[in-house]
């Protein structure tokens, strides 16, 4: 009996360690969702001769934040699915340059990863992780990025964080979470305590008041 088929764009959330021929992954697709696939482990294959660029690419191995253009196909209804061919949209290699860049980039990852994000936010939650990522590769402050991508994921998922968690701070903290917001990265200059302490208070009205795992 022939394999469910899927075709999707997608962005890798998170990577997991081999196992027997396979790795595992978490992707995140516009149209789908989370989804845990499987790509066969191909370590040393030789290139075939005659293999054109185009052919190397629908096979290339996928890596962390990598977002790529996948067939998969299923045996088991949608449960797990393995990849046929994957082709490289786009691939923020930089990010584990910098520590601080991948521990907040990893945290974003596993954040949409852990959170099943409904059919109706999907698409805005796909155009923030593609927005996230491009700014951390494009050495955004990395704790910045995180505190405005945890806000809006809340946002875009129907938790009221502007009518109730916004009002409830000082007035002093409430400018410099509208500057967190609105400013471009590139004018920002709030101080790293400043927004780790903002984030906090964001994290801890997100645990008592929606459903969103942060951990």
């Amino acid at each position: 009996m022939p394999g469910l088929p899927l075709q999707t764009d997608a962005f890798v959330l998170l990577k997991r360690e081999p196992t027997d021929a396979f790795q595992s992954f978490t992707v995140f697709s516009r149209e789908h969702g989370a989804l845990t696939i499987l790509q066969r482990l191909s370590r040393n294959r030789p290139r075939r001769a005659g293999a054109s660029a185009k052919a190397l690419a629908t096979s290339v191995p996928l890596d962390l934040f990598d977002e790529v253009s996948l067939q998969l196909e299923s045996s088991n209804q949608g449960r797990t699915w393995f990849v046929q061919e994957a082709r490289l949209l786009a691939r923020h290699a930089s990010l584990g340059g910098s520590y601080e860049t991948l521990r907040f980039a990893s945290a974003l990852a596993a954040l949409i990863a852990r959170n099943p994000v409904h059919e109706e936010s999907r698409a805005a939650v796909t155009t923030l992780v593609r927005t996230a990522l491009a700014a951390l590769a494009a050495g955004g402050r990395p704790d910045i990025v995180f505190f405005k991508s945890l806000y809006c994921f809340a946002r875009d998922e129907g938790y009221a964080v502007k009518q109730q968690w916004f009002p409830q701070l000082a007035t002093g903290d409430r400018e410099s979470v509208a500057t967190l917001l609105n400013q471009p990265l590139a004018g920002q200059t709030a101080a790293p305590d400043s927004v780790a302490r903002l984030t906090g208070r964001l994290e801890d009205y997100l645990r008592a008041h929606t459903e969103i795992l942060l951990d």
